[in-house]
């Protein structure tokens, strides 16, 4: 893909301008809409006895909307109109955002403002998203992925996804949040993109560039919880949530009860939304197992559904089912997030036992053989991303944890096993600055976040000390965000460039042998053995008759046991063809193709 020697060279043959241009609107049940004669506005507040909209632009104009047996409060303001900025009163003594905005440009506490997503002239594309199959994905946060934290700036760094293999960009949540930084799982505003990394039309000029590029753009959302700053729904629609349904983050969203019609539009309408008016070509769906719901249908069933009729097009839908809690539930999703591969790897090549890798540590090759292939084609595969960084005390990136060579080879196991592979911004090149947790809460929040991050922390090997809890960065601090903000000028440094080079090769041996095998469809069988304490060898049968191979040494120590040859074609090894005497080396990896 693209032209190596031209870093702004796009990807031949995937997009062409054209005079002609496309609007792209969703019609939503809340919120605000641009009608003729004004806008109309609709929230769904079954608690509340009067709401009435609030135009602040010159002055206070209030309209008073007219309320539904069923809890809709709805009207049409004359002369509100695109960029109107506005408000929702709750019987006359409370003000709060919409929950609904398109965006919210001063944050979560004040005014929205009304968008005209007609305005956004989308040019006419040949663009077509690659199969899921043929995906190779990015992982990245907006403020972080740059010095500037933009969309804008976030383009500038496209070619060099294309030269490293990419196929696909998936975006960290940008729900606003409140603050000025977060790592996006925290928003209340689920319609509006933050406006910390720019405007909503410089979100939508940041998909057009990318698919100029080549890439196809997914979108992290969350369905499970609101962030606990600038959530004001308990106040006037306490229904939305029930305290019987229990998250990490506090009581869960009611999809089920028989009255909450609102709830489920709200959630399954965002998901379509994003993929109509802003373009993108797929979601991931966060900590599904927490999304509950009773109904015959369940919601993400229904998310599902909706979410192919509205897109029309190609539209990736992936779930997050780490511990493979709903895989029911989640059956109908393209993908799947699940943790198993990443914690069994992290095991091996680093020796850490503590916390999550507990049930990993007995025997990780074994459980990572099992990950691997299981649901082979479907399972979505990675080495390191947001939460196996940042949900860590320091927020260490996996090369400050093991050798440039153990990361050699298990990216090499990663990228190339049949499962879609994804890296987090940055490990292509082994980049040095921690990932860390960071939020911008008031006070009161910012200080319980902390103290309750320490206190999950006391309990890790070396953190049980005071002095080493408070030597952990502030999640509250500005240094948190800043630390974490990538250092593109260490691409040329030796060490992080013979890095890049090794990602960009995984990527085109995978592009070039992996994706046609894997296009025949799914695996017909699937098979692995653990060969001493760290030797792994797995095999994928297809229904052509294809055969992909792979043999892995993940230890410091030479493992003997393996075939002297490789079986079939060499795909691709770490040590060469041949292990003499059926000897691998360390930190060795072989791919093969047979019969």
């Amino acid at each position: 893909m693209g032209d190596r020697n031209n870093p702004g060279a796009k990807a031949p043959g995937l997009f062409a301008s054209k005079s002609a241009a496309m609007k792209r609107t969703y019609s939503t049940t809340w919120g605000a809409q641009l009608v003729d004669g004004g806008v109309r506005f609709r929230l769904w507040a079954p608690a509340a006895r009067t709401v009435s909209v609030v135009l602040v632009d010159a002055g206070e104009r209030l309209t008073q909307l007219t309320k539904s047996p069923d809890g809709w409060f709805e009207g049409v303001v004359t002369g509100a109109t695109a960029g109107s900025r506005y408000l929702y009163e709750i019987d006359e003594t409370l003000r709060v955002a919409d929950p609904a905005s398109r965006f919210q440009p001063e944050g979560v506490e004040r005014p929205s403002e009304v968008i005209d997503p007609a305005a956004f002239e989308w040019p006419e594309t040949q663009f077509k998203a690659p199969a899921y199959h043929e995906l190779t994905i990015y992982e990245l946060h907006v403020g972080t992925f740059t010095e500037q934290g933009t969309y804008e700036a976030a383009q500038e760094h496209l070619p060099h996804l294309v030269q490293t293999g990419v196929r696909a960009i998936e975006l960290m949540p940008l729900s606003q949040a409140a603050g000025t930084r977060n790592w996006g799982y925290d928003g209340v505003h689920h319609y509006a993109p933050a406006f910390q990394y720019g405007r909503p039309e410089d979100l939508k000029r940041f998909v057009v560039a990318a698919h100029e590029h080549g890439l196809a753009v997914l979108l992290d959302v969350v369905y499970n919880h609101f962030g606990p700053q600038g959530n004001y729904l308990p106040r006037y629609a306490p229904q939305f949530f029930s305290a019987k349904l229990a998250t990490p983050w506090g009581a869960g969203i009611d999809y089920g009860s028989a009255s909450n019609d609102a709830v489920r539009r709200y959630a399954i309408e965002n998901a379509c939304y994003w993929l109509v008016e802003y373009g993108f070509d797929g979601l991931r769906l966060d900590a599904t197992p927490m999304i509950f719901d009773t109904r015959p249908k369940h919601v993400l069933h229904e998310i599902v559904d909706e979410c192919k009729r509205a897109a029309n097009r190609t539209a990736y839908l992936i779930a997050e089912d780490v511990k493979n809690e709903v895989t029911e539930l989640v059956a109908p999703f393209d993908g799947r997030w699940s943790d198993d591969a990443h914690h069994a790897l992290h095991v091996a090549i680093t020796g850490e036992r503590g916390e999550y890798f507990q049930v990993f540590a007995d025997a990780p090759i074994e459980h990572l053989g099992a990950a691997l292939t299981t649901e082979a084609v479907h399972r979505l595969n990675y080495l390191q991303n947001h939460d196996q960084i940042g949900n860590r005390p320091l927020g260490e990136r996996l090369g400050a944890l093991t050798s440039a060579d153990a990361v050699r080879a298990a990216a090499a196991a990663v990228l190339l096993a049949p499962g879609v592979p994804l890296i987090f911004m940055g490990e292509e090149w082994g980049a040095s600055t921690p990932f860390l947790f960071f939020c911008d809460f008031e006070p009161n929040l910012a200080k319980r976040v902390r103290d309750g991050r320490r206190v999950e922390f006391a309990g890790l090997a070396g953190f049980d000390d005071p002095h080493t809890l408070a030597a952990i960065v502030d999640p509250a601090s500005i240094q948190a965000m800043t630390d974490s903000r990538l250092r593109w000028h260490e691409i040329e440094r030796a060490e992080h460039r013979a890095m890049l080079e090794w990602y960009r090769t995984l990527f085109r041996v995978r592009a070039d042998r992996i994706v046609p095998l894997i296009s025949e469809g799914p695996p017909a069988s699937s098979t692995y053995r653990t060969i001493g304490q760290r030797g792994l060898t797995a095999r994928w049968q297809f229904e052509g008759g294809s055969a992909l191979v792979l043999d892995a040494n993940f230890g410091e120590a030479k493992q003997a046991g393996f075939d002297e040859d490789a079986r079939g074609c060499l795909v691709f090894a770490t040590h060469g063809a041949r292990y003499a005497q059926g000897v691998a080396p360390s930190w060795s990896v072989r791919w093969s193709t047979g019969e």
